[in-house]
């Protein structure tokens, strides 16, 4: 079966999963995997682990190919007249929510996804202190159109709200779309999974979606416990340059991936990734973290013993609003160079590595 890229990216992102809640969009990739992979598990804290047994001599090394499923969302903390206070899941703008469609999932006589925008009060109905600039989100609402007492049969303090925006295709290799943090890496792995399938590899690979990275990269910091692998490799998403988003930090769409450079990754894995890069003519580029990356790699790193950890990205306009751009050709080259990079590991890789 051929992947197709742009329309299981598409239904990635159109199923809810905020932090601690990703049953939704696990039942889409655990479906998406389930061609490629000799077994499955899910972690007590939701994550979801796929495995390719490898052909090499048993008891053979694990290469983990992570990625975080989960995304940023929010709750509701209050009902005020039919209206929905809510907060943050996770590194939610408040600047960017007015007038964003949401949905609310009532868990109140049953479940219930209810359509809604987030709303803001006139400026004469707001206190002085809430300024003339960018609302506070404690004075915005969540409007489900609903007469009050609806609303109280259906919703409660403690529902989840995601983000609604439909995937919109900006031109024939460019998406964009809510949740793409982090969900063009999920489609990466299913990339790499997919091409892996095809080919001989002697170390078992397993792929994980990650639960809960948003919140703390609370899935990374325990899987690696319960999977115990030789090495990993995590990819994120990390910032595409874009108005006002220029310089060193910054990676342009299209153009190639940036592998991380920092604290969190492993000298030797670098340099050995950067090698399968070269030879398989994927375009790539340093992306410096001086103080840490950012994502799952750090947690991951530090379980146990430590675990060795090298970094892909893929270049993400908006990040953490619900019009995220990615370009299509980031995430199959993403997941053509770890299949490439794993395809190619000998059995005794790790001994041959070195720290300088």
């Amino acid at each position: 079966m051929t992947l197709n890229l742009k329309q299981h990216l598409k239904d990635l992102i159109s199923a809810p999963g905020v932090s601690a809640y990703e049953d939704p969009v696990r039942e889409i990739i655990a479906k998406a995997w389930k061609p490629y992979a000799d077994q499955f598990l899910t972690t007590n804290l939701g994550s979801l682990c796929a495995f390719q047994f490898g052909t090499g001599d048993a008891p053979r090394p694990l290469v983990m190919i992570d990625a975080h499923m989960d995304a940023i969302g929010m709750m509701v903390t209050g009902i005020e007249d039919g209206f929905l206070r809510f907060t943050q899941i996770g590194g939610v703008d408040p600047r960017i929510l007015p007038g964003q469609m949401v949905t609310v999932h009532g868990t109140l006589a049953g479940r219930h996804d209810l359509p809604g925008m987030v709303v803001m009060p006139a400026p004469f109905l707001l206190p002085p202190e809430a300024g003339s600039g960018p609302l506070d989100m404690k004075y915005l609402l969540v409007d489900l159109g609903l007469r009050p007492e609806e609303v109280a049969r259906l919703v409660r303090v403690g529902d989840v709200i995601s983000f609604a925006q439909q995937p919109m295709e900006l031109d024939g290799e460019t998406l964009a779309g809510h949740t793409l943090d982090n969900r063009a890496s999920v489609a990466a792995l299913t990339v790499c999974l997919e091409t892996l399938s095809r080919q001989q590899h002697l170390w078992d690979v397993v792929a994980v979606a990650a639960a809960q990275e948003e919140v703390g990269g609370i899935g990374a910091a325990t899987d690696p416990v319960k999977l115990k692998p030789t090495f990993a490799i995590v990819i994120d998403v990390t910032f595409a340059s874009g108005p006002g988003s220029n310089g060193w930090r910054c990676s342009e769409l299209g153009k190639g991936l940036p592998l991380t450079w920092g604290i969190n990754d492993h000298p030797a894995l670098y340099r050995a990734l950067v090698n399968t890069a070269e030879e398989y003519d994927i375009p790539i580029s340093r992306e410096p973290a001086p103080s840490g990356s950012g994502t799952d790699a750090f947690d991951l790193q530090v379980v146990e013993g430590g675990i060795p950890v090298v970094e892909i990205n893929i270049p993400l306009r908006y990040m953490h609003t619900p019009v995220e751009i990615v370009a299509l050709k980031d995430i199959r080259r993403a997941g053509r160079l770890m299949a490439a990079f794993i395809s190619d590991l000998p059995l005794d890789f790790m001994t041959t590595i070195q720290w300088e």
